[in-house]
This record gives C-alpha cells, structure tokens and sequence, in this order.
C-alpha cells in the first residue's frame, strides 16, 4: 500500500473550535484550549502517524480584523499558511445558520486557491439536526468545496469521519517526521503556551488579550530528575500586573500550580516552577516584544 503524507491547514474565525479539532485529531493535547477568542497566537503543527500515512495539521490563529501588530501577524500567518498546504480545513459554526462577514471573508481568500478546500460544519452537537441542511446549503452557495461535512469537534466518530476523507486526497510522500513526534513546537515554547491557557482559564477578558509569557529559563538538574522552569508573564497595565498577582499572591501561586501540574503531566518529570509578573505597556505594538515573544518572522 502506498504511503501517503502532505500538511494540512486548519482555518476559521476564532473560536470556532480549530485547536478542539487539532488536538482530536492526534490524542494529545497540542494547541491550548479556552473559550476565549483569539487563544491561538501562532501556527502550530501537529504529527499524526498511522501506518499508511502521515498528517502533518497546522493550527492557525484565527482570522480576525486586527487592531494591533500582534493581531496583524495572527491574520498574516494564518493567510499564508494556505498556500503551503495540500488541503485546507475550513471550520465554521453550526450556530450560526448563515456565513457572516468574518467567514465571507474568509472564503474569499479560499477561492484563490488551487488547494482542495473542506468545509467544516463544527458545533452540531448544538443544534437540532434538521437546521444542518439549510445551513450546508448556505455555504455551498458561497463557493465550490472539495467537501461539506457536518461534524463535532468533540465527537471522536467525527474526526475519523474527517480524517479518512482527509487519507484520499492527500498525494503519495514520505514520511516527513520520525513515528514518535507529536510536534514541532519546542519544549519552550509547549510550557509558555501551557502558562498562558491557564492565566486565559482563570482570568476576566480583558487582561488575558494583553498577556505574554516567556519562558528564561527551561533546564533539566544535573543531580535530580527535576526541570527548572523561570517565566515571565508581561501584561500592559499596572492594575492588571495587580490582578496576575492577585490578594497575597494568591493568584499567581493558583497559575503557578495548575501551570506546574500540566507541564509536569505532559514532560514526565518533576517541576520547580518560578513566575514573574512585568509591566510592559502596549507590548502588542511593540516590534522588539512581538519579537521576543516568537510573534514575528
């Protein structure tokens, strides 16, 4: 049997499930999840193996109108990643009955492409079955796709649905990853995404969008099986620096904890993580921050 393999680029407008997606379709917790727009900030790339093939997904932030150049570069490396695809997974609401400005935008772009194009119905598990067709209908009006399927995110028997349509029009390819890669994400990087889900988890809306996580330093002890871990949450206000750190410190030691657990859970060792909180004010606009937080090419 021949071996198939290509990349495929999940795309949509935020919080329309995409990382809920990705991280089905491997098993493993990949892309950090909240029910908060805008969680993803940069592609990431998820491997799954299987005997016969190779399905490299890319997670991408969602496409939104940006108002600052953190948001700028969310919508450019979400553009470009369509065209270095062999399929694009378009994911789009079942809540809502008809694409909206956000998805006809989108599809806008899509239509440009020579790639295939699936159209993802996510979220059906939200509404009653006989609002599907119209709502298939409705996008099927708006532009030719490869595929229109109704699914839930949520739902293993959906994304295998998915995943087998995916296998028949990926191309004949080699096997670009070694069996036992789950991503290309550094380790780094993994644990400074993880810190931010739960600052997202815990937090009220506004100061999550204005938090940034870097990880100093990520070391293992010569001595002991215990991963040094030293973070810097920046935030853009003085009062929301108050918030992270909350009465007491009480919240950072919550982030702390529940940061510390998962990392630990995800690396298989002990962790002794430290947290700071620093205040650098409009860190979205500012070119040396974006990149130093890994939000510029």
């Amino acid at each position: 049997m021949a071996f198939k393999s290509g990349f495929v680029s999940i795309v949509g407008r935020p919080n329309v499930g995409k990382s809920t997606l990705l991280n089905k379709f491997t098993g493993e917790k990949i892309a950090i999840m909240s029910d908060k727009p805008q969680t993803t900030r940069n592609t990431i790339r998820a491997i799954d193996t299987g005997e016969d093939y190779q399905i490299i997904y890319i997670d991408t932030p969602g496409i939104h109108k940006p108002k600052t150049k953190l948001g700028d570069f969310m919508v450019n490396i979400a553009l470009d990643s369509l065209n270095e695809v062999d399929l694009v997974l378009f994911l789009v609401e079942a809540t809502c009955p008809q694409p909206g400005p956000g998805d006809l935008y989108i599809i806008e772009q899509l239509k440009n492409l020579k790639t295939p194009v699936f159209c993802l119905i996510n979220k059906i598990d939200l509404v009653e079955k006989e609002q599907i067709l119209p709502i298939i209908a409705a996008y099927k009006d708006t532009m030719e796709f490869s595929q229109i399927i109704p699914i839930s995110a949520l739902e293993y028997e959906s994304v295998e649905v998915v995943k087998n349509e995916i296998k028949k029009v990926l191309p004949e390819g080699p096997k670009y990853f070694p069996d036992d890669m789950i991503t290309d994400q550094p380790e780094k990087v993994i644990a400074a995404e993880l810190i931010r889900e739960k600052i997202l988890h815990l937090l009220s809306d506004e100061v999550p969008h204005g938090v940034g996580v870097e990880v100093v330093t990520f070391k293992k002890r010569d001595d002991k099986d215990i991963l040094d871990i030293q973070a810097t949450i920046y935030c853009e206000k003085e009062s929301h620096k108050g918030i992270l750190i909350g009465k007491e410190g009480k919240m950072l030691k919550k982030i702390g904890s529940l940061s510390r657990a998962e990392i630990e859970g995800l690396f298989g060792t002990k962790v002794f993580l430290e947290l700071w909180v620093k205040v650098k004010p409009d860190w979205r606009n500012n070119e040396f921050m974006l990149k130093t937080l890994g939000y510029k090419k």
